[in-house]
């Protein structure tokens, strides 16, 4: 029987999300890959109990984590139930729904009908009585926001959930859904985007309106699919994720392009007395919008690495002007396969 780490809140730090009463830890375990059927629930197990050890208490998922779609929030479901079920409310537990579930209209998108279907499933699959947050996964172009909005606030007063996040919304559709959440007193705190060294569009538009929000932002692809990583430096491994069948987002092309990019930023993560995967993380705090970064693993090991970061988050002016520069040189990869 699992029992948690006694100081396993000596070292995490943890960040208000924008101006609401919600403090996630600054590292935070997504289970978007390696959480699914097809992956041993005993290193499943193993990551969730290092994790929750080293004081990560925010843990994200979606109703299509898998494969299969929604095994990701069964197994998880399972290890509430086996594990972790004395420390629920030391946790934060996230889902999502807007990424295409089910077969028919209805199981995709942002439809009052689809988000209070899906939100009902992913109760029933993690076992819980309720989300600490619940996103819409992705704007949904044909569907009124007002809907959307109103189907979140719906989750709040039926007790499904806490707190209302967006995903994938830039600073022009976040500020449009924010206007009908302050309407309706939702209590809306947080936009989950992608932002990493490699791919820094939030910073034009999202970024500022959140500020301009008072909301909090967490990242995800917070270490490029594993390319921030020392991973890539020598070739590319057969069990990475740019060679896994089931993790279609990450390609060869994709390594094969920012290979000189990532061997200068290791060179600064170097003289930092860090590893590439720890500065990119500390990079992306470095931001003051930036409540917590995802990170994934495969195994325990890389969330112990992960939290590493941690131990320097400071950033001379010399250094970001380095690392602006690497990345200025970098030609845009092409994430649209996502």
């Amino acid at each position: 029987m699992y029992t948690a780490n006694e100081k396993s809140y000596d070292k995490m730090i943890y960040n208000r999300v924008g101006h609401s009463g919600l403090k996630l830890s600054a590292i935070a375990l997504g289970l978007w890959n390696n959480f699914g059927s097809v992956d041993p629930i005993q290193n499943q197990k193993a990551i969730i109990h290092t994790a929750f050890d080293l004081g990560i208490t925010y843990f994200d998922l979606a109703n299509n984590y898998g494969p299969v779609p929604g095994s990701a929030e069964t197994n998880f479901g399972q290890i509430m139930k086996d594990d972790m079920k004395p420390y629920r409310d030391e946790m934060v537990i996230a889902s999502k729904a807007g990424y295409v579930m089910w077969p028919g209209p209805y199981g995709n998108w942002g439809s009052k009908k689809s988000i209070i279907a899906s939100a009902d499933q992913s109760l029933k699959r993690t076992g819980l009585d309720y989300f600490d947050i619940f996103y819409t996964h992705r704007p949904d172009p044909k569907t009124p926001v007002e809907e959307t909005a109103l189907a979140l606030d719906q989750l709040v007063h039926q007790g499904k959930a806490l707190y209302i996040g967006i995903s994938n919304y830039d600073g022009k559709q976040t500020k449009a859904i924010a206007k009908v959440f302050e309407d309706l007193k939702t209590p809306f705190i947080i936009n989950q985007s992608r932002y990493n060294m490699l791919n820094r569009d939030v910073e034009e538009n999202l970024l500022p309106e959140l500020e301009k929000e008072n909301k909090g932002m967490v990242s995800y692809s917070s270490l490029a699919q594993g390319l921030l990583t020392d991973k890539y430096l020598k070739g590319i491994p057969a069990n990475s994720r740019a060679n896994k069948s089931t993790i279609p987002f990450l390609h060869r092309s994709q390594v094969k392009q920012t290979l000189g990019t990532i061997e200068k930023l290791n060179k600064v993560a170097e003289k930092r007395g860090q590893s590439l995967a720890e500065m990119a993380l500390a990079w992306d705090l470095r931001e003051k919008e930036m409540t917590s970064v995802l990170i994934g693993a495969s195994r325990p090991e890389q969330v112990i690495d992960n939290v590493n970061a941690l131990d320097n988050l400071h950033f001379t002016k010399k250094e970001l002007a380095k690392i602006d520069k690497i990345l200025d040189e970098q030609k845009k990869i092409d994430w649209s396969k996502k």
